[in-house]
């Protein structure tokens, strides 16, 4: 068994703030949403793999504390200060052995942690 995608809501008038900070910030590549759905309610991004993430526009507000984690390939520290010169606040999490983080909000107030996930021996 393996994750597949995360879907998260967003405010219905988002699509260009989060095609900025998805795919704009972190970098993630848009994809199509498979036909039969309405591609004016939802924006999907490739998180990795054929992981995704899936966005819906929807009046919903946020959950406060459950988040979803994008693995970082690259350096963690320049994704947090290209978020930070953007004027996303970032925050440190506590500290686990091999996997550095830090968390930020969405432009919609969805949690989100980037972490670099360390080889151990």
């Amino acid at each position: 068994m393996r994750l597949q995608h995360v879907s998260v809501a967003i405010a219905p008038d988002g699509a260009e703030a989060a095609r900025a900070f998805y795919g704009g910030l972190l970098g993630l590549d848009e994809r199509d949403v498979l036909p039969k759905l309405d591609p004016a309610r939802f924006i999907w991004f490739r998180a990795g793999g054929d992981c995704e993430l899936h966005l819906m526009l929807l009046d919903e507000p946020p959950p406060a504390a459950p988040h979803f984690c994008l693995v970082v390939e690259g350096d963690l520290g320049d994704l947090r200060e290209r978020l930070e010169a953007a004027g996303v606040e970032t925050r440190d999490s506590t500290e686990l052995v091999g996997r550095p983080r830090f968390t930020c909000r969405d432009p919609f107030g969805n949690l989100i942690e980037l972490a670099r996930l360390e080889e151990r021996g």
